[in-house]
């Protein structure tokens, strides 16, 4: 007698959680994030990126938590490089989720389940957390974060192409480890402009971004972004992020109804807006007055560019992803092993306990770190 094939669908296995602490100047805070971090999460990353305090020492000498490991930067590559440096271990160490939270004390870890939540349903790729859901949540935030925060936020969705999404500079995320491990990590700008980086690229994949409403904490931690020092820089590279999205978007990767929109409008409204200018600007040097019809030359063009660009913008928030692509990457993207494990600018990995290794930790099916 034949044996019958087994065609149950293969077991999912659990998900396996890491997450990434950077760690530069947090040392009076470190410990008390990692002691609020929950048993869900199986791996904890503290990414020391030549912190002049020696928060990274300092967790291996105050901590005891067996989850934790600490990665020493050669040199300093910003929070950006740090998470980078987290998200590559976390994958090769067979993370299925990975979770970045600030060390200063400012997110509270009791809300990373509702943050992996989404991924592990599958109705993202990215979370983040939302601290402009209410208005109570605003209310405790200083004036000029608020101000900037709205302000990125805006430029953020012109250069993403999330038009949902809000507070672009929210540090507190959850990405699927196959959505990470497809970044182009060397690409991605590594300062204080990464997260409003992450977006354009997660964008460009046509990633599902959700936001998270939540709180977020003030104490006496000090930020290190100011908004007058960066406004310059955050401007100029949301502009070339519009640039090479739009581009991409709609003329390499497809081309459809959208594409002509823009085309056509932009070059419509330009022709309206140049010649009325120059019109009017030499009709009135030589005194002459400007003719109804010379302006409605001018201004029939310019009125139906606009319409035409206001088309495409509606075209354009209207395609924002709604689907995610973190578990169709699963299956197409080879998982990292030991062999890929080198993580570039990193000195030494260590685990609490344990000596210097740049072997990855290996975790079982029941998301235990062996």
């Amino acid at each position: 007698m034949t044996s019958q094939p087994d065609r149950r669908p293969p077991a999912i296995a659990p998900p396996v959680i890491a997450v990434v602490i950077p760690s530069y100047r947090v040392k009076a805070h470190i410990l008390s994030v990692i002691a609020g971090i929950g048993d869900e999460c199986a791996l904890i990353y503290i990414v020391d990126d030549r912190c002049p305090e020696g928060s990274g020492q300092h967790v291996l000498d105050r901590c005891t938590d067996p989850r934790v490991r600490v990665l020493f930067h050669e040199v300093n590559q910003g929070v950006g490089g740090s998470v980078l440096s987290g998200y590559r271990q976390a994958v090769a160490d067979g993370a299925t989720v990975i979770v970045k939270i600030d060390g200063d004390g400012q997110m509270d870890p009791s809300w990373i389940p509702a943050l992996v939540t989404e991924i592990n349903s599958d109705e993202a790729d990215y979370a983040k957390g939302d601290r402009f859901y209410d208005r109570e949540s605003i209310a405790g935030m200083p004036r000029m974060r608020v101000f900037g925060n709205a302000s990125l936020s805006f430029l953020t969705k012109i250069s993403s192409g999330y038009w949902d999404i809000v507070d672009p500079t929210n540090g507190f995320t959850a990405i699927n480890a196959a959505v990470a491990s497809a970044l182009p990590a060397a690409k991605i700008s590594k300062r204080y402009f990464f997260e409003s980086d992450m977006l354009f690229r997660l964008g460009c994949m046509r990633a599902r971004v959700v936001d998270i409403p939540m709180p977020s904490i003030y104490g006496d931690e000090v930020s290190g972004l100011s908004i007058r020092k960066v406004v310059g820089e955050f401007a100029r590279k949301h502009l070339v992020n519009t640039i090479k999205r739009v581009l991409y978007t709609y003329f390499v990767r497809s081309f459809s109804i959208a594409s002509i929109e823009l085309v056509v409008g932009l070059l419509m409204f330009l022709f309206g807006v140049t010649f009325g200018a120059v019109t009017w600007f030499t009709n009135s040097m030589q005194g002459q007055e400007t003719l109804s019809g010379t302006v409605m030359v001018a201004a029939l063009p310019a009125i139906l560019g606009f319409q035409l660009l206001l088309a495409f913008v509606s075209a354009d928030i209207a395609s924002v992803p709604t689907r995610a692509i973190g578990r169709r990457l699963s299956l197409i993207r080879p998982r990292a092993t030991s062999a890929s494990t080198a993580l570039p600018g990193v000195a030494r990995v260590v685990a609490i306990g344990g000596a210097s290794s740049s072997e990855p930790a290996r975790v079982t099916a029941g998301g235990e770190v062996a």
